[in-house]
């Protein structure tokens, strides 16, 4: 059992450590930037196993070079990720069809995101969500409250939280939610969206971007998301994650 666990009492709020993979390797980008990189490790499933050891009961892994193509480009080393450790992931990046929803699926994977997608071909996620209900997860990522696309380069006119109600009609049962601009910046999430999501949206919301310290887990477990994604304050040091799994209890 990893040390961040404790027995007999059940989280407040999930917590996700994030592998974001570029080239093979495990990298944070600073506000979607592409080219404000900062690489970690290059062994994906060695940094699995890492926050695996330290208690973490999910993985979220991002294929930034598939959510920049269009079409997985490093599910080699994520498929390699799973077979390491044996805490179910989810996969965003670069899922645009069917065929490669069931592709991850079927290497172990258990929730697929669906971002870009979501906004131009609404279709395949209720289908999706037909096929495989429990396993599809929407990536809403935020710019100034308007949805953004194609691995954040882009910017739609859709608000994020419209976007949330308009999906959780067709049976999407979870969302995460990522306020690009607090995305690595550990400036801390923005909790007046979160809270409005968490009150409006008729569906679990999944925390991410700008959480940089303790005090931010405990204000998010008040907020009613279900889970939470830790990324560069993990990395930088900033959050434990045995102290961070110890206050998402209390």
């Amino acid at each position: 059992m990893g040390e961040g666990r404790v027995l007999g009492r059940r989280p407040q709020i999930e917590l996700i450590p994030a592998i974001d993979i570029r080239g093979g390797r495990c990298v944070r980008l600073y506000q979607g930037d592409y080219a404000r990189e900062t690489v970690f490790s290059d062994d994906p499933p060695a940094m699995a196993q890492r926050w695996q050891e330290q208690g973490a009961t999910r993985l979220h892994l991002v294929d930034l070079d598939g959510a920049r193509e269009g079409s997985p480009v490093n599910d080699a080393v994520i498929a390699a990720i799973v077979r390491a450790v044996h805490i179910p992931c989810e996969v965003g990046g670069g899922i645009r069809t069917l065929e490669v929803v069931q592709d991850y699926l079927d290497v172990g994977v258990e929730r697929v995101i669906l971002g870009s997608v979501a906004v131009e071909r609404p279709a395949l996620v209720e289908e999706a969500c037909e096929l495989h209900p429990d396993a599809v997860i929407v990536g809403v990522d935020a710019r100034r409250g308007r949805v953004a696309v194609h691995g954040w380069l882009d910017r739609s006119e859709e608000r994020a939280e419209d976007m949330m109600r308009r999906f959780a009609a067709f049976g999407v049962p979870r969302f995460i939610y990522t306020d690009i601009a607090r995305d690595g910046t550990l400036r801390g999430p923005n909790m007046t969206a979160l809270i409005r999501a968490a009150r409006t949206v008729p569906a679990a919301i999944i925390a991410s971007g700008g959480i940089a310290s303790i005090d931010h887990i405990r204000r998010l477990a008040r907020t009613g998301v279900e889970a939470a994604i830790l990324g560069r304050a993990l990395y930088d040091g900033a959050i434990n994650l045995p102290d961070a799994l110890r206050a998402a209890t209390t």
